[in-house]
């Protein structure tokens, strides 16, 4: 595996392109207007509770380490690595992250296929959180804590098959019975699978759970900061309902990177015709609350991966084989036969 940097400005790039079009379709000009009254200390503010969100999970990650007995890893190079997962937070369901595991693996040996699962277990576990934030938040919609409770339901099957060692091994039994291109990933993950029923194990998912509808609430209350910003005075449960119920639409429109498109709909439609926010204020809202949790989030990964790179010069580093053709130096104080030399010469 290795980080093509191209690749990601490029996706980078899209991102901007989108939310360019976006604006223009939305009518810039109206959101100009809206912007010129915005208090900006309220987009600063919302910054600062998205990072707030990276730390909270970043417990998380910690917490997962541990289970795994992973303790090689230094906390700062951890925070580190866990940030630099931010990089590919476009990515189509955020599969870049796994990105950590090849950091993990590239500067402390640790193998990849013993923590990617652990990618696995993040989704999960922040889909519990949201789904806990749009139970509570649901209390004063109607109808709204019924959908949360069957979210919440198939969640929970989804944990009990991934938890479950006859299921699993069946699904990865099918895997082994495709082509073969497809089949030679089956003892990967049969080699994950343990890692994974470790991290999915009931007593394993309670702390991680609490600690994203932490983090996520962090997230909503700077889309209610960001509305605030434009003197609307939305409730925190409504901003949280709105947050979290377009975020799970965008986590599960999984081919689109970051939930593109699909997110910001759900952001403005929800402000606007639920809300009773002016419609100005509520493309304007999105974009801000976007940037600041989203592309925020690509900043601080490139920010780390630097870092990162400096603390761990060869990471990243295209690995090149040594060429056949150039004689090796030999170590100090080894005494080569001159007859062992002169049959070791290549041929004229």
């Amino acid at each position: 595996m290795k980080l093509n940097i191209r690749k990601v400005l490029g996706v980078a790039l899209f991102g901007v392109l989108f939310y360019v079009g976006w604006s223009i379709y939305q009518g810039i000009g109206n959101m100009g207007a809206a912007l010129a009254s915005f208090h900006w200390w309220a987009f600063v503010l919302a910054c600062t509770l998205a990072f707030g969100n990276y730390v909270l999970r970043f417990l998380k990650w910690e917490f997962y380490l541990a289970r795994l007995g992973i303790k090689n890893v230094g906390k700062v190079d951890s925070f580190l690595t866990f940030l630099s997962g931010f990089v590919l937070t476009v990515s189509p369901g955020k599969v870049g992250e796994a990105f950590k595991s090849f950091i993990l693996f590239e500067t402390h040996d640790v193998p990849i296929a013993k923590t990617a699962p652990i990618v696995v277990a993040e989704r999960v576990t922040d889909v519990l959180g949201i789904a806990i934030l749009i139970a509570v938040a649901s209390l004063g919609f109607k109808g709204g804590l019924l959908f949360a409770g069957i979210g919440v339901g198939l969640v929970v099957v989804l944990v009990a098959f991934m938890a479950s060692e006859k299921l699993s091994l069946f699904a990865i039994g099918i895997v082994e019975k495709m082509p073969a291109r497809i089949a030679k990933i089956a003892p990967k993950l049969r080699h994950s699978r343990e890692s994974l029923a470790t991290m999915l194990a009931p007593r394993n998912l309670l702390f991680p759970t609490f600690i994203s509808a932490c983090a996520w609430m962090l997230e909503c209350l700077a889309l209610y900061v960001i509305v605030r910003g434009f003197d609307a005075t939305p409730s925190v449960m409504f901003a949280c309902f709105v947050y979290a119920t377009s975020t799970l639409a965008g986590a599960l429109a999984i081919i689109t990177p970051g939930g593109m498109g699909v997110t910001e709909g759900a952001l403005v439609a929800q402000l606007h015709e639920v809300g009773g926010v002016p419609m100005d204020s509520a493309s304007a809202a999105t974009i801000l609350v976007r940037f600041a949790t989203l592309w925020f989030a690509v900043i601080v990964g490139f920010v780390a991966l630097t870092i990162l790179k400096r603390r761990h010069p060869m990471l990243l580093r295209e690995k090149t084989a040594p060429d056949a053709n150039v004689v090796q130096p030999l170590p100090a104080g080894d005494v080569v036969d001159s007859k062992d030399a002169t049959s070791a010469s290549p041929e004229a």
